[in-house]
């Protein structure tokens, strides 16, 4: 594994249905609304669909003062169990959302495997990494958070 390369597994637990959280998940265009201290910007760059193939470019952002510049397209999905993304730009990887129903709660997983191409992140991996995670589980939190408002609201 390179130095650049990254894994991080992240765990969430909600309450609401897999169907209503897969909807909130697969609909990237609203993530700056319910998730705004990450997505600054989403550019769809496909007509999206909420399926394989939509693909926008986003500006995201953590805890660091640094921005990413990517490209998400969907190339898979199991509604509403879950669906992978491939990931170009600053970051060059996968991730793949997994959601399961359990009592009255979903429990979600991400499982984000990517290599670093922005040169910040590329070229200081190897002196700053548990810094860089720390970045991604501070912005990891936030999305738990506002997906759990979202679940909540009535839309």
């Amino acid at each position: 594994m390179a130095v650049n390369d990254y894994v991080f597994v992240t765990l969430w637990r909600v309450p609401g249905s897999v169907d209503r959280a897969y909807r909130v998940l697969i609909d990237i265009e609203n993530y700056p609304r319910w998730w705004p201290e990450v997505y600054l910007r989403v550019e769809p760059l496909t007509p999206l669909k909420k399926n394989i193939g939509d693909k926008v470019q986003l500006l995201t952002r953590g805890k660091l003062p640094y921005k990413i510049r990517w490209q998400s397209q969907i190339v898979q999905a199991n509604p509403p169990h879950g669906f992978m993304i491939r990931a170009t730009g600053d970051f060059d990887g996968r991730g793949i959302w997994s959601l399961k129903q359990q009592a009255s709660d979903v429990v979600l997983t991400f499982d984000w495997r990517l290599r670093a191409q922005k040169r910040m992140l590329r070229n200081l991996s190897w002196l700053f990494k548990p810094l860089f995670r720390s970045n991604h589980r501070w912005a990891m939190a936030r999305g738990q958070e506002g997906l759990r408002r979202e679940m909540m609201s009535p839309r």
